[in-house]
């Protein structure tokens, strides 16, 4: 990565700036907001792009590629770049348990399953390389690479596992959001209350809020005989997209969810 001005590496490579942002309240909203748009975007394209699932896997999957590079070239945390890269994450994990299930015929408790294993293993390697989960350090190629690949895992894994959830308790779109609202608050009572290790709470939430988004998602742009308000894939997508664009704006103005890493400050990572 070529650094900008001001924002040389340190003597181990490692940039001053972390490449993602600060845990935040934004940060929540923008990451469920970016999940419902996944779901909505995923649908809409699977319908109307007439390339069928694998081919619209692949056609995202290329776009998530060249995001990603740009994102990799960037030397600091950019809410312009950073937050497409999740969006189309989001759009390329839906669509990967999509179409393992819907064209290959793959158990979703298979799928499921699957992704968990893959997302265990991300993070034994993870680990083992540099021996934190944490997301406050993110500051070389390794450790970005690594964040990454846990990203696109819980998208697909929370893809899978509320699909599964979903056709096994048959609660429908509003009752399966409460659901996973519940068990997020439940996730953060347990970190703020009774010291849940901070790592595993941000995981285990950021898994759970694919679910969530995607059942928002649906509940807003279903049809009223499936459960839905009717609002359809395209004004639900339109208009989390536009709640979206405001906040990466603002958040690119203010600078109010810019990390800066431990070492940063002196201390070690």
């Amino acid at each position: 990565m070529v650094p900008e001005a001001g924002q040389a590496p340190d003597s181990q490579g490692r940039l001053r700036w972390s490449k993602v942002p600060e845990v935040t309240i934004y940060f929540w909203i923008i990451k469920v907001l970016c999940t419902t748009v996944g779901e909505t975007a995923a649908d809409l394209l699977n319908e109307k792009a007439g390339l069928g699932l694998t081919g619209v896997s692949v056609l995202t999957s290329a776009l998530l590629a060249v995001v990603l590079v740009v994102q990799f070239r960037t030397s600091a945390y950019r809410p312009g770049v950073y937050w497409p890269a999740v969006a189309l994450v989001s759009v390329v994990g839906t669509l990967i348990s999509d179409d393992l299930s819907d064209n290959m015929g793959v158990p979703l408790e298979t799928s499921t399953t699957v992704f968990a294993l893959l997302l265990v293993i991300v993070f034994v390697v993870w680990y083992r390389r540099e021996r934190s989960l944490s997301i406050h350090h993110i500051d070389t190629t390794s450790r970005e690479s690594f964040y990454w690949s846990a990203v696109l895992s819980t998208f697909a894994l929370g893809t899978a596992a509320g699909d599964l959830v979903s056709e096994r308790i048959d609660l429908g779109y509003w009752l399966s959001a409460v659901l996973f609202a519940v068990v997020i608050a439940a996730v953060a009572i347990a970190h703020f209350a009774l010291d849940l290790e901070a790592v595993w709470s941000f995981w285990i939430a950021y898994v759970l809020t694919r679910p969530l988004g995607a059942s928002i998602g649906d509940y807003l742009s279903q049809p009223a005989g499936d459960g839905g308000l009717s609002l359809g894939a395209v004004v639900t997508g339109a208009l989390f997209l536009a709640v979206i664009l405001g906040l990466v704006i603002y958040l690119s103005v203010t600078r109010r969810d810019v990390a800066v890493p431990e070492h940063a400050s002196g201390h070690t990572a």
